[in-house]
């Protein structure tokens, strides 16, 4: 089975799983919270028939990887990264960050000045801040992590239950996945560590990327749905649009949060397109011509 170790001198290595399908452009998928790299199945299972390299690692903490007590912070986590595109020995990449995961490629740009990128995608992303403050009214308020953290402590299977349905805007009249694809997300995410699943939750609702979001230095394309309820899309993707003016922004209408299945054909369209483009404006026109 396919592992890199980060930090080989420390005294706490940490090994990571990974998947790495195709050949041709590499491009790098990071899951979102609580599940692990096996959300992507939709796109690793036809994007590498696009000519792309595809490679989907779990994050610490979830999946087949390590689950240490701690470094779920998002210098950790981008430091996992980075080793990841190191032992791979990966350029010219392009990074897909989903949900949390969004977090994690601001911080690995604002650290390692985009080092071995060639583009970015936010899908349904935190960045670039989640939580409601003075200065960021549109966020979530606290008092909804703090329910959010609660109910993980007293009951994880039942919250990760309903969070599931949120996910994908199940309600009594829309009912837009299988129940097996609810139950599908619900075991990828109960094989996260409680420790983890309540310690990333912490670092997604309360980490402010707004002063780094300027060290995103290559071509972004940000898509979001406009019926997140899980990740509402004014004080991030439409807030993160606003601060990369140069950025390609998507919404995709009555999207909820887990649209890499919902509209999955939709969004390998979009990262194909914007993958194999040589500039933001060759995919501006082909997408104009796509949708024309």
């Amino acid at each position: 089975m396919p592992y890199i170790t980060t930090r080989k001198d420390s005294k706490h290595p940490v090994r990571l799983y990974y998947e790495d399908w195709g050949e041709g452009n590499p491009v790098v998928f990071i899951h979102g919270w609580p599940v692990s790299h096996e959300m992507w199945e939709y796109q690793l299972t036809q994007l590498p028939g696009e000519g792309f390299r595809c490679i989907a690692y779990d994050r610490r903490g979830f999946g087949q990887s390590d689950k240490p007590w701690d470094g779920y912070d998002y210098t950790s986590l981008a430091t996992d990264l980075k080793a990841l595109l190191d032992e791979l020995d990966l350029e010219g990449v392009t990074l897909v960050g989903f949900s949390m995961a969004g977090g994690e490629v601001v911080r690995y740009c604002s650290l390692f000045d985009c080092e071995r990128l060639a583009k970015v995608v936010l899908v349904s992303s935190i960045a670039p801040y989640m939580l409601q403050t003075d200065t960021n009214p549109d966020g979530v308020p606290q008092e909804t992590f703090d329910t959010m953290l609660a109910k993980l402590e007293e009951d994880r299977p039942a919250f990760l239950a309903e969070f599931g349905k949120q996910f994908f805007g199940v309600g009594w009249a829309t009912h837009p996945v299988s129940n097996e694809i609810l139950d599908w997300m619900q075991g990828l995410a109960l094989c996260g560590s409680p420790r983890a699943t309540i310690e990333c939750a912490k670092s997604f609702a309360g980490t402010d990327f707004r002063r780094e979001m300027k060290n995103i230095r290559v071509p972004v394309l940000i898509i979001h749905g406009d019926a997140d309820k899980t990740v509402p899309i004014e004080p991030t993707g439409a807030q993160a649009a606003k601060m990369l003016p140069n950025a390609i922004y998507r919404v995709y209408e009555g999207a909820p949060h887990g649209l890499f299945i919902i509209d999955q054909q939709q969004l390998n369209q979009d990262l194909a397109q914007f993958i194999s483009t040589g500039s933001v404006m060759d995919y501006r026109l082909r997408t104009e011509e796509a949708h024309a």
